[in-house]
C-alpha cells in the first residue's frame, strides 16, 4: 500500500499498516504555532493526547530527528511499558505491524511522527 494510510485487521491483537509520508521539507523542526494533525490512530483519546504532547515537547527540545524519536520512544516505554518504536522525519515510507490500540501517525508542522508498540 503506497500513498495512503489504511489498516488491515489481521488478528485481534495485531494490525498491519502501510503508508508513505512525503511532507514538504522545512528548515525548522517545531515551533509553538505549528499545526498538529493526527493522520491515523489506533489508540485511546487520552493516549493520543499524550503522544501529541510528547511529540511537541520533543520537537521543542531537540533539533536532530533521531534525538526526537529517541525521546518519544523512551517516554512511551516508561509510561506505557515497552516496546515502543518511533520514526520521525519529513520523507519516509513504512510498513509496520503494531499491537492493537498502540499506533499513531501524526504531523507537527511539516514533521511526521510514527509511533507504535510491537514486541
Amino acid at each position: 500500500m503506497v500513498a495512503s494510510v489504511s489498516a488491515i485487521h489481521i488478528l485481534s491483537k495485531v494490525d498491519v499498516v502501510g503508508f508513505t509520508c512525503t511532507p514538504d521539507v522545512r528548515s525548522d523542526m517545531a515551533t509553538a504555532d505549528q499545526k498538529a494533525v493526527i493522520k491515523n490512530a489506533d489508540m485511546s483519546e487520552e493516549m493520543q493526547k499524550d503522544a501529541l504532547d510528547c511529540c511537541v515537547s520533543a520537537l521543542q527540545k531537540f533539533t536532530v530527528e533521531k534525538d526526537v524519536a529517541a525521546y518519544i520512544k523512551k517516554e512511551f516505554d516508561k509510561k506505557y511499558n515497552p516496546t515502543w518504536h518511533c520514526i520521525v522525519g519529513r520523507n519516509f515510507g513504512s510498513y509496520v505491524t503494531h499491537e492493537t490500540k498502540n499506533f499513531i501517525y501524526l504531523y507537527v508542522g511539516q514533521v511526521a511522527v510514527l509511533l507504535f508498540k510491537s514486541g
